[in-house]
């Protein structure tokens, strides 16, 4: 196992865990969000998650940001996010799918702008949708279940990714009304947002400095910080320590690796530097976590 082999939730992973109606590892539907494979320790998503709570509640957290699901609510879960601390309510009901990302690309290769579209789903993983809009999901979602069960049609595959565009053509025009209704300055600072969060999850794990992000940015680090605070009511500081914070947990929880080797996998200069930064943000040593 190497630093990066954690227990990700795959697709895979998800048959295994819930069983289901699926396509071999690339798509899987879930008739019933409260059997989704939905963890308490931190795990890192290699897939795309997509699910519609229809009845009662849920909270989950999602790269440290919590979030709270009701009934109505859709939730996006996008390849590369840590998520963790789930639980749903006893009546919590719901559909969902869970696909791989090769699915997902070869779905939409053609239409470009659905894929800028759901880089919305990474600062907003969480949003209602209006009642005939959640009709048609769950109504989609129960026709993708019903035809996925149908391992003799040789146009399935196909079949499924039809059905899967027109639900992501669906969901995306609501993100598109959602985003035109904003005005210019709150759509600048979204953007800058997000090109920083994108920045961080790719290059966390060696860059810790504010100044770096800003420079990537071609914008000043006070701007930066002013516009990040704006829109998420965190620092960029906050934002990198929750990142490398959420990265030792998962490493100190799910390998076996010396603390040695994980300060110098996230570029801590010396194993009692992480020991400091951990402690000062867990509030206990790495070793103190690993044996909880």
């Amino acid at each position: 196992m190497t630093l990066t082999d954690l227990r990700d939730i795959t697709v895979e992973y998800a048959i295994r865990m819930c069983g289901g109606n699926h396509i071999g590892n690339d798509i899987l539907i879930l008739d019933e969000i409260a059997n989704m494979p939905l963890p308490r320790e931190p795990r890192r998503i290699q897939c795309l998650l997509l699910a519609l709570c229809t009845k009662g509640s849920a909270r989950y957290v999602v790269d440290s940001v919590e979030h709270n699901v009701k009934a109505g609510d859709l939730i996006i879960i996008n390849q590369g996010r840590v998520i963790y601390d789930c639980t749903v309510s006893p009546d919590c009901r719901g559909v969902g799918i869970i696909i791989s990302y090769d699915f997902f690309n070869e779905t939409i290769k053609s239409v470009h702008e659905l894929s800028q579209l759901f880089l919305f789903a990474r600062t907003h993983p969480v949003f209602s949708l209006p009642a005939e809009k959640a009709s048609f999901i769950r109504n989609t979602l129960t026709c993708m279940n019903l035809k996925i069960d149908e391992p003799d049609n040789h146009f399935r595959r196909e079949m499924m990714q039809s059905m899967f565009l027109s639900m992501v053509y669906e969901v995306s025009n609501v993100i598109y009304n959602v985003q035109s209704q904003k005005d210019e300055r709150n759509t600048r600072a979204e953007e800058i947002f997000t090109k920083f969060i994108l920045l961080v999850e790719n290059n966390f794990r060696s860059e810790r400095r504010v100044s770096w992000y800003s420079e990537q940015l071609c914008i000043s680090p006070k701007y930066l910080s002013e516009t990040v605070k704006n829109v998420s009511k965190r620092t960029p500081n906050e934002w990198i320590d929750a990142y490398v914070t959420m990265e030792l947990r998962m490493l100190l929880r799910n390998t076996q690796h010396s603390i040695k080797q994980i300060a110098q996998s996230l570029n801590f200069s010396n194993q009692s530097f992480l020991g400091k930064y951990f402690k000062e943000h867990v509030g206990m040593s790495p070793s103190e976590y690993r044996r909880s």
